[in-house]
């Protein structure tokens, strides 16, 4: 029999602390007087007990018992990591030719 604990999907919008992500949650939907559409965000904070989650990474949250003040959710999943908030590797940066040399040498710029 599977639990019935509810289930949130969203995207990490903050790694800051140990073991603890701060997920947003968007739902958009329409005023049921007005008809215009309506878009709410909520953010939860979630526990991520390997700190494998990043910014920009969607996940899928589930419900648990209250781990802390205001900690009530646990990382249950990583659906798909954002690949552009990762930083290469200094070493790799220090490895590309920079500009910089080139255009402070003033016999070679025209």
């Amino acid at each position: 029999m599977p639990n019935k604990r509810r289930r949130l999907s969203g995207t990490v919008v903050s790694n800051k602390m140990d073991k603890t992500v701060v997920v947003q949650i968007e739902s958009r939907f329409r005023h049921p007087l007005y008809g215009k559409v309506v878009s709410s965000a909520q953010r939860f904070k979630a526990h991520d007990e390997g700190n494998a989650c990043q910014i920009g990474d969607s996940v899928i949250i589930v419900e648990s018992r209250p781990l802390s003040r205001t900690k009530r959710w646990v990382v249950e999943q990583i659906i798909g990591q954002d690949l552009s908030a990762q930083v290469e590797k200094v070493d790799e940066l220090s490895e590309a030719p920079s500009d910089a040399t080139v255009a402070s040498n003033p016999t070679t710029a025209s």
